[in-house]
């Protein structure tokens, strides 16, 4: 028997995060993935559950119609699956008031982001989205479709300029302030966002560009901020779960682990929801809770991810399983990126690492490699470059490090004869076509690997230590001579061999 659709009319009271009828749309989300369905979404229900405002959230897709079609079919309703190995609990946030698909109705975020009404614009839209250069971390001015936003002869294509255009239009309609959140694994992500917004307005003709640079300085606030929960894809295991526990058909169920942490600056132009109510912490510093993420967790989390789908592992919890993986991704944590920070007073560091690893072997999430694989063109160099340069300048090889970015190679531009296998070879990541053409034409793996280096993917400072690229280029070689555990086992024997200093 075919089981009813979840909607207004069909979802138990229970399962809903708050009772409240959602009649203002206070925020504009560009980015209607899992992520931010599972995160954002949630906290800002959660929020309302406990304080009424009108802070309900438009969902803006980029250009796949699939979720948004689907949620509307739904009522804007769709179902959280917070999924353990020993427990799956399942949620109705109810927190968006509508949704669009940016490809198809430009003008129409357009004029949401320029409503008086609206008065944050949050973002996920993955570090790629930000279309910023590589070398400069600044907006990348030779992007075509860069070029045609700042044109502005047809609707903008790019995140960044559908958000430029939607303040311009703000400007000119009554230029109230607003908030600009990007809640993506950038460094200073909200730094990194006014800047980007900053330079696109910077290339505009002058007569539309001095008055928006000077509001954009005095009415908008770009503050940073820290998010983490692990979301995987969505199968059709949590359309189950979710029939099983509340008795209807949920085409867009979002799974995610329990552990959920949102870190943020309290620099809001015109209000914000009661997030603090939900778990939500506020502090005028972001950026070492930012760099325990983005490095202990998203760091280990891709060499996990890389050097099992190597090792033909479909899943983080099966790549952590292998006892090569385990090591290699406990060496890293303490060897290559602790030393590296400072972690905040709140945070315990083997606490705070032994949850991680708790939480890569939740085996009912079943994570993919190949989705925490991918992107690692735009990922790694968040994560990579700037702690290798503090051991290398402090005379020691970060072997973890080098192992991280060697098996990074192999899975998107593997060497001549070598199979990196399936996982590898689904991950998505920009720069594969133009890597795997380096590869190809490199006459030794060395060279492929100071082509890399030099081209500035992971930055400029790791060109001026030419031991690093000899080190990764060797790695590649094992990996395609012996294997990946081989890899593993040799960085493992040159860490062991080298004594730590505090970089």
């Amino acid at each position: 028997m075919s089981l009813p659709r979840l909607g207004a009319a069909t979802v138990p009271a229970t399962a809903l995060t708050h009772q409240r009828a959602l009649t203002r749309t206070g925020i504009v989300h560009l980015g209607l993935g899992n992520f931010h369905r599972a995160h954002q979404a949630v906290y800002t229900a959660e929020a309302l559950a406990h304080t009424d405002g009108p802070w309900g959230i438009l969902g803006v897709a980029s250009r796949s119609a699939e979720v948004a079609d689907a949620m509307r079919e739904q009522d804007l309703r769709y179902s959280v699956v917070e999924i353990s190995p020993t427990d799956t609990r399942v949620s109705v946030p109810a927190a968006h008031t509508g949704v669009l698909v940016a490809a198809q109705q430009t003008d129409a975020v357009l004029d949401a982001i320029a409503a008086p009404d609206t008065r944050i614009v949050t973002l996920t839209i993955t570090e790629r989205g930000y279309t910023f250069s590589p070398r400069t971390g600044g907006l990348d001015l030779d992007a075509a479709e860069v070029r045609a936003d700042l044109r502005g002869d047809a609707p903008p294509r790019t995140a960044i300029g559908q958000l430029v255009r939607g303040l311009q239009r703000r400007l000119r309609a009554h230029a109230t302030p607003i908030t600009v959140l990007s809640c993506d694994n950038l460094v200073g992500n909200g730094t990194q966002t006014q800047r980007l917004v900053r330079e696109f307005a910077e290339a505009l003709a002058p007569a539309e560009r001095d008055e928006l640079v000077a509001w954009l300085a005095s009415a908008v606030s770009f503050p940073s901020c820290m998010v983490d929960r692990i979301v995987p894809a969505t199968t059709e295991a949590y359309q189950r779960a979710v029939a099983a526990q509340l008795g209807l058909r949920d085409t867009v169920p979002v799974p995610a682990e329990p552990f959920t942490m949102w870190v943020l600056e309290d620099r809001f132009a015109a209000g914000r929801p009661d997030w603090e109510q939900a778990g939500a912490l506020f502090t005028a510093d972001v950026e070492p809770y930012e760099q325990v993420k983005l490095r202990l967790l998203n760091g280990t989390h891709s060499l996990i991810a890389y050097l099992g789908a190597l090792d033909g592992r479909e899943t983080i919890p099966d790549a952590l399983a292998q006892p090569f993986v385990a090591e290699a991704a406990r060496r890293v944590l303490y060897d290559d990126y602790l030393p590296t920070l400072t972690v905040p007073a709140d945070i315990d560091a083997d606490d705070y690492i032994a949850r991680l690893f708790q939480r890569w072997a939740n085996t009912a999430l079943g994570h993919r490699t190949r989705q925490v694989g991918s992107d690692g063109s735009v990922k790694l160099r968040q994560r990579v470059p700037e702690p290798a340069l503090r051991h290398l300048r402090a005379g020691r090889m970060p072997h973890q490090l080098a192992l991280t970015m060697a098996a990074y190679l192999c899975c998107v531009a593997p060497p001549s004869g070598f199979d990196a296998g399936p996982h590898a070879a689904a991950m998505v990541d920009p720069a594969r076509t133009t890597l795997a053409a380096s590869a190809a034409s490199a006459s030794t793996t060395r060279s492929f690997v100071d082509e890399v280096i030099a081209g500035g993917t992971f930055g400029d400072g790791l060109a001026e230590h030419p031991e690093f690229a000899e080190r990764v280029a060797g790695l590649v070689d094992v990996i395609a001579r012996h294997g990946v555990a081989a890899a593993a086992e040799d960085a493992l024997r040159a860490s062991d061999a080298e004594p730590l200093t505090t970089p």
